[in-house]
């Protein structure tokens, strides 16, 4: 059985402004650092972890690097862990892509599981993206214990899928909050979800997706 660790990135930047990341490289805010150092301190205590990998992505590579330091274990990143490509959307507020966007934002908020961002990557793509990645990495890892360091809307994904849940339903379907651990088992081709969002180790850390995304 392979067991993967997934941790969502510590606040970052745009989080922090309302703004939509995608994958632009925006660095963690210290409340961030502060989020993946505790993370990192709770998988010590309940995880034996092998290896780490993490989205290229900024935000990412510095929560999964803080994790990776303390465990002692290799990190390895991966384009493929990364953010959906938002297309004309990266780095604007959310309140401009209201405002600019009115029609294929309103498709993100309220039916997420069809959205296709502005010029850049649909939500269908970026899930099978992400679930080839992982399936990578469960081959390159099988019976280790694997930490993956990555991005929201990937996640959101895999809760879904491994609730019985089609891509389409995906809207039912919550945000995790920063650097919080979602856990699941991999044993031949049977995933099981173990938990989901876990982040009570946070405490007056946590913080969560601003309601425009």
């Amino acid at each position: 059985m392979t067991k993967l660790i997934l941790v969502r990135h510590g606040e970052s930047e745009a989080n922090r402004e309302d703004r939509f990341s995608g994958q632009i490289d925006v660095a963690l805010q210290e409340r961030g650092i502060q989020q993946a150092q505790k993370t990192a301190c709770y998988i010590l205590e309940h995880y034996s972890v092998d290896k780490l990998y993490s989205s290229d992505l900024l935000r990412a590579s510095q929560t999964g690097k803080i994790i990776a330091d303390l465990l002692h274990v290799d990190m390895v990143t991966h384009q493929g862990l990364r953010e959906i490509n938002a297309g004309e959307w990266e780095g604007k507020k959310f309140t401009e892509l209201i405002a600019e966007y009115a029609k294929d934002y309103s498709v993100w908020l309220n039916d997420i599981g069809n959205c296709i961002c502005t010029n850049g990557e649909s939500v269908k793509q970026l899930s099978k993206r992400f679930f080839a990645t992982l399936s990578e990495i469960v081959e390159e890892n099988n019976g280790k214990t694997v930490v993956v360091s990555t991005h929201a809307t990937p996640i959101r994904c895999v809760q879904c899928a491994l609730s019985g849940k089609p891509l389409e339903l995906l809207r039912e379907i919550p945000w995790v909050s920063n650097a919080s651990v979602t856990e699941v088992c991999c044993e031949n081709d049977n995933w099981t979800l173990i938990r989901v969002g876990y982040d009570a180790h946070l405490a007056e850390l946590k913080t969560y997706p601003s309601a425009n995304v």
